[in-house]
């Protein structure tokens, strides 16, 4: 049986693997990467890089799976990006910008060290439990070969275990009623949200217009308040959203156990504040509301 130990361990868990993800969108190795291929757009990067080990997708299925993203934005670079760099190219060269950019924040000597190896060994571990079913990004994350190197594999499973959480937010949202925009609306209003979560507002492709209709339809709903903060039930109803991501997500956890769990926060955290310090990813950025960090 599920404890609500295990899922707040998998949760501050997930929380500290989410840096040793994010960083990849916004070093300056992926933009040279990337701009190597002729692609220099940061909308058209993230879409490459992310959708890029589900194959030559079109802009419909980039839609579904990254969720809070106008449709109109994916298919201005969807599937148009694919002329210049294809989905194999995209999954490669995020890996080598990753090994770059971690060998460069961390140093040679600790991307080999023992702590790197063993971090990689328990996250691979909690990846491998992952559920695929109506979770297609983790899934294809998990059709990737794990990369021979401890810190790439690390990068992989965090990666997996990213996916794999964003995907149960993803179910849980549909099970709130929430559209694309009330999410990203009632997820900037919320306690945990900040300049950065409210920065997707602004790029997701979404109007002043349609962001303004969205927050009108959760003020119906007695979600929002006039002046933009969540009213007390719409604070319960983003809690109850974390907790069923927490439920959703309890597999990978689950199977890594108590004590493995708590041995890869403490080891993620470190990485985490190394990352921080090193600039490696935006200070304090926050969870999406598709379950994903800003990017």
């Amino acid at each position: 049986m599920t404890t609500s130990l295990i899922l707040s361990s998998g949760r501050r868990c997930q929380t500290a693997l989410e840096a040793v993800h994010v960083f990849s969108y916004f070093t300056p190795e992926i933009v040279r990467e990337f701009a190597a291929f002729g692609v220099e757009d940061g909308h058209a990067r993230y879409f490459a890089e992310r959708a890029g080990a589900m194959g030559r997708v079109g802009a419909g299925a980039v839609t579904a799976t990254f969720h809070v993203f106008k449709h109109e934005l994916v298919a201005r670079h969807v599937p148009v990006v694919w002329e210049r760099v294809t989905p194999e190219e995209a999954v490669a060269a995020r890996l080598r910008a990753c090994d770059a950019a971690l060998r460069r924040i961390l140093g040679d000597e600790a991307v080999a060290s023992p702590e790197i190896a063993e971090a990689a060994e328990l996250a691979l571990r909690a990846a491998e439990a992952g559920e695929r079913a109506s979770r297609p990004l983790y899934a294809a994350q998990a059709d990737q070969p794990v990369p021979d190197a401890p810190h790439l594999a690390l990068w992989h499973a965090a990666t997996m275990l990213r996916e794999h959480r964003g995907g149960g937010h993803l179910a849980a949202l549909a099970g709130a009623g929430l559209d694309s925009v009330e999410a990203l609306v009632s997820h900037a209003a919320g306690p945990e949200g900040s300049a950065l979560a409210r920065r997707l507002l602004r790029t997701r492709g979404w109007s002043a217009e349609e962001l303004e209709e969205g927050a009108r339809r959760l003020r119906e709903r007695g979600l929002l308040t006039a002046d933009g903060t969540l009213t007390p039930a719409g604070a319960a109803l983003r809690r109850d959203l974390e907790e069923a991501t927490d439920r959703l997500d309890a597999g990978p956890w689950e199977h890594l156990g108590q004590d493995g769990t708590a041995r890869l926060t403490e080891l993620a955290e470190k990485l985490a504040t190394r990352i921080a310090a090193a600039g490696g990813s935006p200070t304090g950025s926050p969870r999406a509301a598709d379950g994903s960090a800003e990017s």
